[in-house]
């Protein structure tokens, strides 16, 4: 593996050193995550897992204030895909100028292994709908119905993610009352199966992707895209190509006889990520 990075306690932060393809900008701006926030020093602050964390990058080093070692061996390796070799990864994709271009100006980013719940509900909530609003509908049903897990010193409160269960319990119109809209209904039959278990986790993690996907869309309102994009950023099922708008747009404009997903090879979806990102860059939309 050519991924040989380190990391210490060093005066009660977790240091990370020489993480090869991690830059936070491009981790949180690519659009896979809706609950890290910038602050103007460049740091990043959110929760995920239940935790809450500030994450800051200086050159060689990542940071990461309000974490221990032994959770960063629980979480946030895996939460930052550490293990997984990107340069490996970008050797394996296609000769293609489009994309080379697209990889070497988006390297930074990893795809992070989120929770499923929460992922499943927040691609639900992200239909048809813009980054700024969607990170205010889950921060409304967070705070909502979530769980105080940290309060920081200016008696801000951050939220856990609530569960199914939470949920079903809230009910349709209160849910709706958070300004999900026709997502509402969405929300609550996913919630309803996957409490009662007809949609598992655990079978999605060891299904195949065809099989995966299926599952998914068991729940109203979850379409290929939808289910793309849980399986590609919480199941690390790499293979994934989710399509919205901008992909057809780049599809359309650099890959007009573009058939399958398997032109991209094994990790069509880390390929789909670097075009989405270097592409909505290059017009001028960043993502926040």
């Amino acid at each position: 593996m050519n991924n040989k990075y380190t990391v210490e306690n060093k005066d009660n932060l977790v240091v990370i050193k020489n993480a090869k393809n991690f830059v936070l900008k491009d981790i949180f701006d690519c659009g896979q995550c809706f609950r890290f926030n910038k602050r103007e020093d460049g740091s990043y602050y959110g929760v995920a897992h239940g935790k809450y964390i500030e994450i800051f990058q200086d050159q060689n080093e990542i940071i990461i204030k309000n974490s221990s070692l032994n959770e960063f061996k629980s979480i946030w390796k895996d939460f930052f895909d550490l293990e997984f070799d990107y340069t490996d990864c970008i050797k394996q994709f296609p000769s293609d100028n489009v994309l080379n271009t697209a990889a070497s100006f988006a390297n930074g980013i990893r795809i992070l292994h989120q929770e499923h719940w929460e992922t499943l509900c927040s691609f639900i909530i992200s239909q048809n709908n813009n980054i700024p609003r969607i990170k205010k509908i889950i921060e409304a049903l967070c705070s909502t119905y979530g769980d105080v897990i940290f309060t920081d010193e200016n008696e801000k409160k951050y939220y856990s993610f609530p569960s199914p269960e939470r949920i079903l319990e809230a009910g349709e119109k209160n849910i709706f009352n958070l300004k999900t809209g026709f997502r509402a209904k969405y929300i609550i039959d996913a919630a309803k199966k996957v409490a009662e278990g007809e949609v598992s986790f655990e079978e999605i993690e060891t299904a195949s992707t065809d099989e995966a996907m299926k599952m998914l869309c068991k729940i109203c309102g979850v379409g290929p895209k939808v289910a793309s994009c849980v399986l590609l950023f919480s199941f690390r099922k790499y293979d994934c190509f989710p399509i919205d708008v901008w992909v057809k747009k780049i599809l359309e404009k650099y890959y007009p006889d573009f058939k399958s997903k398997e032109y991209f090879g094994k990790y069509a979806g880390i390929a789909q990520q670097y075009l989405f990102y270097y592409e909505r860059c290059q017009n001028g939309i960043y993502l926040k």
